[in-house]
């Protein structure tokens, strides 16, 4: 009885083992397609954020930005802003925008992280605010894919390239 139950239990293992590499497979596979994608259309990925459904990227390409699906005309971006939990911790704002945003701030480096703080990014285009939810994922990775987003957001507004 004992040997049976130990059969079934391989047998079990075995199942899961291999459903969790077709998972990995499938999933692998759909992230190549997906960044040859992004390369076909002529965009740069500049971070791959973690979304309930999978990864959603953040690219750029001469002329916008895009989330996911949306897409943010450079023309059109008058502030961008670094939220933990909703508060801002740094601004950049085009030059004659008046939005309700603050001052340019540089964001720290902060080397313990803040481990389950929520970071996003606000890009308001004057018309739209798109928030770019970064997450709140342990060992500063939301904070660095914020940091990236913001960087590049903060470098189209500084630059003028808009």
């Amino acid at each position: 009885m004992r040997d049976v139950a130990a059969g079934v239990l391989a047998i079990f293992l075995v199942i899961v083992a291999l459903r969790l590499a077709t998972s990995l497979t499938r999933d692998r596979r759909n992230r190549k397609r997906q960044l040859q994608d992004v390369q076909t259309r002529g965009q740069i990925v500049l971070a791959e954020i973690p979304t309930d459904d999978g990864l959603t990227l953040f690219t750029e390409d001469s002329g916008a930005f895009h989330y996911g699906d949306r897409s943010i005309p450079k023309p059109t971006i008058k502030a961008a802003r670094v939220l933990i939990n909703g508060a801002p911790i740094a601004a950049s704002i085009a030059r004659g925008y008046e939005g309700n945003v603050l001052p340019a701030e540089v964001v720290e480096d902060r080397p313990d992280g803040l481990s389950r703080d929520r970071w996003d990014v606000s890009i308001d285009t004057g018309d739209d605010t798109v928030l770019v939810e970064c997450g709140a994922i342990r060992e500063r990775i939301s904070q660095d894919l914020a940091r990236r987003v913001f960087g590049a957001v903060k470098g189209t507004i500084e630059s003028g390239d808009r």
